[in-house]
């Protein structure tokens, strides 16, 4: 027995019956490398990256404030923003739109329902005057809240509808409590270093015990304070929430970056000098090269062979779409900046063309699910061997005779 190719082999004219489906595997963390890759397959530059992050968490944080959301729907919101970010590039969408979905997303998960005319309306607000603020029910937010609305589906498909959050607030202050930080100083700058914190891309990397310990950590050496304390100790242990060293100064330095280049953007770059941040970080990098910590963490898989380019029923590059297939949605290269047509293109949408694309979280319950179904789409041929006796002439003449017989025969009987 030879079998084929499996279906992720052959091309779509040569699949019989229907398709095996695709399989979205949510992704609650996203290391660094990963991340390179999505911005690298969008072409897009790290100046640029910056500029359209800092511009939409800016947007989602001076909106929610706006209209007194809670600090958890702020968290949801930006990490749907990041993650519709890796999807779709820049030219695709405008980053004021892509927030106000983000926002307008997290409100109804969260349960802090908001309409979209209502966080139209608050931004609008936010930029004029007393005399010029509109209502909600203006008619000039009609089409755009349409926009909104239709960004909506694009935000839970980037995300892989994947309704787990993490809100780092609540266990970065029951830990501040318990390393008795005074809560006007050094407990406040914690809150507000974790608020910044999700101006940069750890949200997507680190887990929640592991950013509340890092903004605690910066925190006490922004007041001088005793870092021994709050370094794998007392009730901030490693081991206990599951954690390492190596996260929390990936998070940390994560921090010190956005300080360093884009302090007028956050809460505390301005209220400490450039100095204390490259200070900071040169002690860190010194830790650093005396334990090898690596500056970013690295998926088990990436020293491994790479997989077949053309998996099926399964994970793809680029959340689901390979970079190089002709179903990745071309930049639209006739849009203005800051001008939006339609809402972008959804790259599990195209796939989804050509198949069913289906959401789960469980990974394990997807590969199960692979090799079962790859087991019906193997074609298996059998070759045998039969033997056919070959005619002779002695045979052929002995026809010939038989064939006069009945033809002498028939003219008898006329």
């Amino acid at each position: 027995m030879a079998p084929t190719a499996s279906p992720s082999e052959r091309s779509i004219g040569e699949r019989v019956g229907p398709h095996p489906s695709y399989i979205e595997i949510a992704k609650p963390y996203i290391l660094q490398s990963r991340i390179q890759k999505c911005l690298s397959d969008l072409s897009m530059s790290d100046a640029k990256e910056d500029a359209v992050r800092l511009q939409g968490v800016t947007y989602i944080d001076q909106v929610r404030r706006a209209l007194q959301l809670p600090v958890r729907t702020f968290n949801t919101a930006v990490i749907y923003y990041h993650k519709f970010r890796l999807l779709h590039a820049d030219s695709e969408y405008n980053f004021a739109d892509a927030a106000a979905a983000a926002l307008f997303t997290a409100c109804k998960i969260e349960d802090t329902l908001k309409k979209s005319r209502e966080i139209l309306a608050a931004h609008w607000n936010l930029k004029v005057g007393v005399g010029e603020q509109l209502s909600s029910d203006d008619p000039r937010f009609e089409n755009h809240s349409k926009l909104i609305i239709g960004l909506e589906r694009l935000m839970l498909e980037s995300a892989g509808f994947d309704f787990r959050n993490r809100y780092p607030q609540k266990v970065m202050v029951k830990m501040a409590r318990e390393l008795h930080f005074d809560r006007n100083n050094a407990a406040k700058t914690a809150w507000n270093l974790i608020i910044d914190l999700y101006r940069t891309l750890a949200p997507l990397k680190q887990s929640t015990p592991t950013m509340a310990i890092a903004c605690l950590e910066l925190a006490a050496r922004l007041h001088e304070m005793d870092v021994t304390k709050v370094i794998d100790a007392g009730p901030v242990r490693h081991k206990k929430w599951r954690t390492s060293r190596a996260e929390v100064m990936e998070t940390i330095l994560d921090l010190l970056d956005l300080y360093t280049h884009q302090r007028g953007s956050t809460f505390i770059g301005p209220l400490y000098s450039l100095e204390t941040f490259i200070n900071i970080r040169i002690t860190l990098n010194q830790e650093a090269s005396a334990s090898d910590i690596p500056r970013y963490a690295v998926y088990d898989s990436d020293s491994t062979p790479k997989a077949s380019p053309h998996p099926s029923n399964g994970l793809k590059a680029r959340n689901g779409i390979d970079p190089t297939s002709p179903l990745t949605p071309a930049s639209p290269n006739t849009i203005s900046p800051g001008t939006v047509v339609q809402p972008p293109t959804s790259a599990i949408g195209i796939r989804g063309q050509n198949g069913t694309v289906r959401f789960m979280l469980d990974a394990k319950r997807a590969r199960e699910e692979r090799s079962e179904v790859e087991r019906f789409w193997k074609v298996e041929e059998e070759e045998y061997e039969v033997e056919v006796p070959l005619e002779t002439e002695r045979d052929r003449n002995n026809d010939r005779e038989k064939e006069r017989d009945r033809d002498w025969d028939r003219r008898r009987v006329r």
